[in-house]
């Protein structure tokens, strides 16, 4: 087995939730989460270095930082107690608690980290067991791993596998909460989905956080019959309208319309019900869709032409707002096919 000194890990960021696909759709974006790793001696230690956002709050001890944390449990389940001397550079360009699946892609990460350094040779399917152990939602981690437009699910379990439970039944891990154990097999399941590459998306991202905790906490336990049929008549059309050339923009953005969590999040992002409103393919030549990325609060409209001038009409709206207005920033982004890789140097 050739162990490599040198090794670099890459990840996408994501957004889910894409339009109706509440839970179910994601996909991957040209913004990319790094590792660089170096093996160090015998004896080193771990030695962690990070830029990027969340530079000044993100932790560097191995145990506490998501994207290590995540790494020393599955190398733990291989019965390795501790990440190898390794010295790692870490470059995040993807801002945290916004809607650009941040933690999804650390998670991410830290599983893609266990297999190289501890050569673990795990499958990318494998590796997305693991994932799904720390990070309940394959439609973010399904995208980071494997990239493209992708929808997921999660397989329902036997009693004898959630006896004791195999599986994390909430939000990610927190600090004290018990390590998951080994994960079954097959835990999630997804299909890599058309895309036409006309089509950009338009992240634009305001300054401040939504967590994804407080996003759910207002969505209801029972939904209207009338509300599942809307979502799903139009999730089946979207997700081939969205591979097809020319873009039909106006039966996309009608296809993007969502029930289920849209209009119970809307209060947590002033101003999302006026862009919803307002940003149409009549409006605004070039959009396509438009709709809440991942639990917010970044806006993601999906476009042809026109970048600029989209995104400045969404950051307008935000500036817009009572109380002297919201900061935003945005990026054009490409929806790219290939998910998180390793390269190895010598």
């Amino acid at each position: 087995m050739t162990t490599h000194n040198k090794f670099k890990i890459t990840v996408p960021a994501t957004s889910a939730n894409i339009g109706p696909g509440f839970d179910v759709l994601g996909m991957a974006f040209s913004l990319y989460l790094t590792l660089d790793c170096e093996r160090l001696p015998a004896g080193s230690g771990l030695q962690m270095t990070y830029e990027g956002e969340g530079a000044k709050d993100v932790p560097l001890v191995a145990e506490k930082n998501l994207i290590t944390k995540t790494a020393l449990y599955v190398l733990s389940t291989y019965g390795i107690t501790s990440l190898p001397p390794l010295k790692i550079h870490v470059t995040n360009p993807i801002p945290l608690g916004r809607g650009l699946g941040s933690s999804g892609s650390a998670v991410v990460a830290g599983v893609v980290l266990a297999n190289a350094a501890g050569n673990l040779q795990m499958t990318n399917d494998r590796m997305l067991d693991y994932c799904l152990m720390v990070e309940r939602h394959p439609d973010n981690v399904a995208p980071a791993l494997f990239g493209g437009f992708v929808a997921s699910f999660l397989r329902e379990l036997e009693p004898e596998e959630l006896d004791p439970p195999s599986i994390p039944r909430s939000e990610p891990t927190r600090n004290g909460a018990p390590q998951p154990p080994t994960p079954i097999t097959d835990i999630g399941h997804y299909i890599q989905l058309g895309w036409t590459k006309e089509i950009k998306a338009i992240a634009v991202i305001p300054d401040f956080e939504v967590a994804t905790e407080d996003a759910r906490a207002v969505l209801p336990d029972m939904y209207q019959r009338a509300d599942i049929i809307y979502n799903l008549q139009r999730i089946a059309v979207l997700t081939t309208a969205l591979s097809r050339t020319p873009v039909n923009a106006d039966l996309i953005h009608k296809a993007m319309s969502d029930k289920v969590h849209q209009p119970y999040r809307k209060h947590l992002i002033p101003g999302m019900a006026e862009m919803l409103e307002k940003i149409t393919p009549k409006t605004y030549p070039g959009v396509v869709g438009i709709c809440l990325s991942g639990a917010g609060p970044t806006i993601l409209v999906l476009a042809t032409e026109n970048f600029e001038q989209i995104a400045a009409a969404v950051q307008d709206i935000f500036t817009s707002q009572p109380k002297g207005g919201i900061k935003s920033m945005y990026k054009v982004l490409d929806v790219v096919e290939e998910g998180a890789k390793t390269e190895y140097f010598d």
